[in-house]
């Protein structure tokens, strides 16, 4: 295409003088020519009027096949005619020529004719100072085109068609733009479900808030409402199973939350499961929450007798539960103490894991159960508790402090004086060991025996089991990290697996060193922090050096 000459000092020729020009944004003027008002406002020569439409001034327009998602131009079934047609549309003359090659051949028609057609119009507009009119009616049936097939075009034509619509100055409320569009939005991928509908009340606006990725900016408001507006008809065990695992999930001891998790097992006591029930009591153990519910436990040993030997698994996780509360019921340890108990699960898949809680059970009657007269795990059938480091330690280990910790007790005392994450009997892992004379000399571990004996020496008679006696003149410390994910959301108490952990780590003679989190981030690089931790271990009386020996 030339570009008009045009003598020097001549003046551009004006738009006809009943042409109404209008801008892009503004409304839809009812004669013709204006409804191409972007084009017909442009006081520009055709180079600069092709470059609107993203044409170059000389070339042709000629879509490729693979953009289009069409036939290829020279091969593939009817490529010579649906070839041919775009050639029609490229060399047609007036805006009515356009139309007939559009409306006379529609078995021929494909997707990508449609933005040639409106490219070849803009050209038609655009090449000429005086533009031809174009019939309103002509404008009107290329839309009926377009809008007619318009759910066949891919999500590129429909792009293309969208823009060459705007600089063609079709208007924004218009039916083409308004059919485009829409079909843009079905193409669209789908949304993820609304955070919360005015139109859920109760349970569903409960399960609604549970399962919305917002709703963790704001949890316990939200879950204190949506729990106070529910009737107690529409909390379902589902629901309540969604609130018990988010509350253990994202470590919320809420009390007003937990009571009412407890106060429906209670209720719905006759209607629950054991594999219910254990998702349901999973937030009191974690969280480290004994429900002021009188008839919780109670609840709990009845379930526990009726449906023991029905679900086994879930059976010892509800007793591991119980277990971080200091609530062990003895009826339920007889029976999974039993030796029928332990042959049914052998052969099971879930036989390792069930063994390993067992282990931590019978810990927990050693330590903690001086009255218990029932029967035990067979040494046999004990295995490690925690052989190595929790999941949870091992996933934020890049959060953690122990790395920096063992470099300032390395520096400190030497690398010969403490182990770290040493597993001791009858299977917790320690983050750092100590071994202390009488004297409070930190020893070297290569001379001494890291662990205390398991089970701790008897007692004599009358002394409590809080208060194993060692003969061993050696004390042991455990410098205990206290991380942030140790404790509930609020920052103030340990989770149920921790507190376990620390309390019988003490009941078998292992004297605790705790590093709170708040003070280890206070500390300022590594001088502050080993003067944080001379500090710590001067206040149990340990010398190191050459004056501890």
């Amino acid at each position: 295409m030339r570009k008009p000459r045009r003598e020097p000092g001549s003046r551009a020729p004006r738009p006809t003088e009943g042409a109404t020009c209008a801008g892009p944004g503004e409304s839809w003027s009812p004669t013709p020519n204006s409804m191409l008002r972007v084009l017909l406002s442009a006081q520009a020569s055709a180079a600069r009027l092709s470059g609107l439409l993203l044409l170059p001034p000389v070339q042709p327009c000629c879509l490729g096949p693979g953009k289009w998602g069409d036939w290829p131009p020279g091969g593939g079934l009817h490529a010579g005619p649906v070839q041919g047609l775009q050639r029609l549309l490229e060399q047609a003359r007036s805006p009515g020529e356009l139309l007939r090659w559009l409306g006379q051949n529609p078995t021929k028609v494909r997707a990508h004719h449609y933005p040639v057609a409106l490219r070849r119009l803009g050209q038609l507009l655009g090449s000429q100072p005086r533009p031809p009119p174009v019939e309103q009616a002509t404008l009107q049936d290329l839309s009926q085109l377009i809008i007619r097939n318009c759910p066949s075009f891919d999500i590129h034509t429909i792009h293309v068609c969208l823009h060459l619509a705007v600089l063609l100055g079709f208007p924004s409320d218009g039916p083409l733009m308004c059919a485009l569009e829409q079909e843009r939005r079905f193409r669209l991928p789908p949304k993820p479900p609304p955070s919360l509908q005015p139109v859920l009340h109760g349970g569903q606006r409960l399960e609604a808030a549970l399962s919305c990725p917002r709703f963790l900016r704001h949890p316990r408001q939200h879950l204190i409402r949506s729990l106070a507006e529910a009737r107690p008809e529409e909390l379902t065990p589902h629901v309540m199973v969604l609130l018990a695992q988010h509350l253990a999930r994202h470590r919320l001891r809420e009390p007003q939350l937990l009571e009412a998790i407890a106060h429906f097992l209670v209720v719905q006591e006759m209607q629950l499961s054991s594999k219910v029930v254990q998702k349901l009591v999973l937030p009191f153990g974690r969280l480290n929450y004994l429900p002021l519910e009188q008839q919780f436990m109670p609840c709990l040993e009845r379930i526990l007798a009726r449906e023991a030997g029905v679900a086994p698994l879930a059976t010892v996780n509800i007793l591991m539960s119980l277990c971080q509360l200091r609530c062990l019921p003895f009826r339920a340890l007889h029976f999974v103490f039993s030796p029928g108990f332990i042959n049914h699960i052998s052969g099971t898949p879930h036989a390792l894991i069930v063994r390993r809680y067992l282990s931590l059970l019978d810990a927990a009657v050693e330590l903690e159960l001086p009255g218990y007269r029932g029967p035990r795990l067979p040494r046999r059938q004990q295995v490690p508790i925690f052989p190595q480091p929790l999941i949870t330690d091992r996933a934020r280990c890049k959060y953690s402090h122990k790395d920096i910790v063992a470099e300032g007790l390395r520096q400190l005392l030497g690398e010969e004086k403490y182990r770290q994450d040493l597993t001791v009997p009858p299977g917790y892992c320690t983050d750092f060991l100590l071994c202390v004379s009488s004297s409070g000399a930190v020893l070297p571990v290569r001379t001494q025996d890291p662990f205390l004996p398991y089970p701790p020496r008897s007692c004599p008679q009358g002394q409590a089991a809080s208060q194993p006696t060692t003969h061993d003149p050696a004390q042991r410390v455990v410098l205990m990290l206290r991380e942030r994910w140790h404790f509930c959301r609020d920052g103030r108490v340990l989770l149920g697996s921790r507190a376990l952990r620390e309390r019988h780590l003490g009941l078998m003679g292992y004297q605790l060193l705790p590093l709170p989190f708040e003070e280890l981030e206070s500390q300022r690089g590594l001088p502050q922090l080993k003067s944080y931790l001379r500090q710590k271990l001067q206040a149990l009386g340990l010398r190191w050096g050459p004056e501890g020996g």
